[in-house]
């Protein structure tokens, strides 16, 4: 029983894809329980499918590092939603489905051309697999600056979400915190569509906050179960990958769904 649990482990890729989990699925929990209380949903699927139209960007301008393109894309995607969000001149949802249907129709059109596009249908569903050490490193300083952030503008983020008018009439500054907020999850995101998957990843962000919110009773319950059942998630996701030869992506979002099903039928019981 124990080789069957620790034979995955004799890999060097899958150490790296264990440390990768260990990092993302946090980042993922902890980020993900704002979105939800945010209704962000849209706007974190948004970001992911603006991916495709950054490294289109890339390759017209005939970058050779096309990843820099899609991460500087998708932080100005993020601030242009911000930006028209806070105009109120059409509702959010309305606004976000509009520049994502448009953003992912250019960067198909652009990446497709030719019949080239079978070169980047690897991103749709990532590969965890893949991961460099190089790479981790970039993902823990991602983890640093999202843990600063989440300790220093935590809790005037969430006065915003509450009452935003409130909040800036307390001296707050709540475009700059929703700034701040939107491309920190644009980074996240975008640097983690390689190993997640364009399709999936905005699932890996809402599902185990969803989850979390079904059985929470309050904020330190809300944040402690997202980030438990995002990196249960991750790992037997990882786990079951490996010896039933899946993507891993799409068991970890498998787990997270079974979780939140059995979550919501709890919560229901109880309340």
């Amino acid at each position: 029983m124990t080789t069957f649990f620790t034979e995955w482990l004799q890999y060097d890729f899958m150490k790296q894809a264990f440390v990768a989990i260990l990092i993302i699925t946090p980042l993922f929990g902890i980020l993900g329980t704002m979105i939800v209380e945010r209704k962000m949903a849209f706007f974190s699927d948004a970001l992911g499918h603006s991916a495709l139209t950054g490294i289109a960007i890339g390759v017209v301008l005939g970058s050779s590092d096309t990843n820099l393109s899609m991460l500087l894309f998708a932080v100005v995607f993020a601030l242009l939603l911000n930006r028209l969000g806070r105009t109120g001149m059409a509702a959010n949802d309305t606004i976000i489905s509009v520049f994502s249907s448009c953003s992912i129709a250019v960067g198909l059109a652009i990446l497709s051309r030719g019949g080239s596009f079978s070169q980047y249908s690897g991103l749709l569903v990532g590969d965890i697999l893949s991961i460099s050490k190089v790479e981790i490193i970039y993902l823990e300083i991602i983890f640093a600056v999202t843990a600063v952030f989440w300790l220093c503008c935590f809790n005037r983020l969430h006065a915003v979400s509450i009452h935003r008018t409130l909040a800036k009439s307390r001296g707050m500054r709540a475009g700059l915190i929703e700034n701040l907020f939107g491309v920190l999850t644009a980074v996240i995101v975008t640097v983690s569509i390689k190993w997640v998957g364009i399709l999936i990843i905005n699932a890996l962000l809402i599902l185990p906050a969803a989850a979390s919110r079904n059985i929470s009773q309050n904020l330190r319950e809300y944040h402690f179960f997202s980030v438990l059942f995002s990196v249960f998630s991750g790992i037997f996701g990882l786990i079951v990958s490996y010896f039933t030869n899946v993507a891993t992506g799409p068991v970890i979002v498998i787990f997270a769904s079974v979780i939140y099903l059995i979550t919501y039928c709890y919560g229901s019981r109880i309340q």
